[in-house]
């Protein structure tokens, strides 16, 4: 017959093991390759515009302020 480790088709638990964290790991790399390329699709200049609007939303801020207490 076999021993206690293998299974009717002949793989044994630790094959089994293998192709399971074998595939775990693939599918974590092709998350990690999918997480690549959404990150370079992000423009480099998208730094500025938040900056530059929460000045003004400041601004905005300020004005209302010396409204309400003048």
């Amino acid at each position: 017959m076999g021993s206690l480790h293998e299974l009717r088709n002949g793989l044994s638990i630790w094959t089994i093991v293998a192709i399971v964290c074998n595939s775990v790991v693939g599918f974590l790399i092709i998350i990690l390759f999918v997480i690549l390329y959404k990150a370079c699709q992000v423009p480099s200049h998208q730094e500025k515009v938040p900056v530059f609007t929460a000045k003004l939303e400041q601004k905005k801020d300020e004005q209302k302020y010396m409204l309400t207490t003048a």
